[in-house]
């Protein structure tokens, strides 16, 4: 794995700061979403990010890694709570989606992630 995610998401920033004056609209509508979508309520922040990771490991998302895998950090996701979310992305999107556990979990730790002893 070859991948650095904190340079990843400064990277992907830096576009999406672009895509912000380009498509204004749009954006802004995205951003509202996201920010609906990420309140309290039936499910937590914490598991609603949980499961925006799982979904990124399964669709294969690079971009989504970093961001999702930084959230998680800053939610205080477990390394045991990680490894359970990874366990059903992978049963979701079968071998493709393994390895891309396997980047993802090297995304958590890279953001402070509880580290591998």
């Amino acid at each position: 794995m070859t991948t650095q995610y904190k340079e990843l998401a400064g990277q992907i920033s830096a576009k999406l700061k672009n895509l912000r004056q380009e498509i204004p609209d749009t954006m802004q509508a995205f951003n509202q979403m996201a920010a609906a979508t990420h309140t309290e309520g039936a499910l937590s922040k914490k598991a609603k990010e949980l499961m925006a990771m799982a979904i990124g490991v399964a669709a294969r998302c690079q971009g989504c890694l970093a961001f999702h895998a930084q959230a998680c950090v800053k939610l205080g996701v477990t390394r045991a709570e990680f490894q359970e979310m990874l366990q059903v992305a992978i049963y979701m999107g079968g071998g493709p989606s393994l390895m891309t556990a396997a980047e993802a979990l090297a995304a958590y730790e890279e953001f402070g992630g509880e580290l591998a002893v």
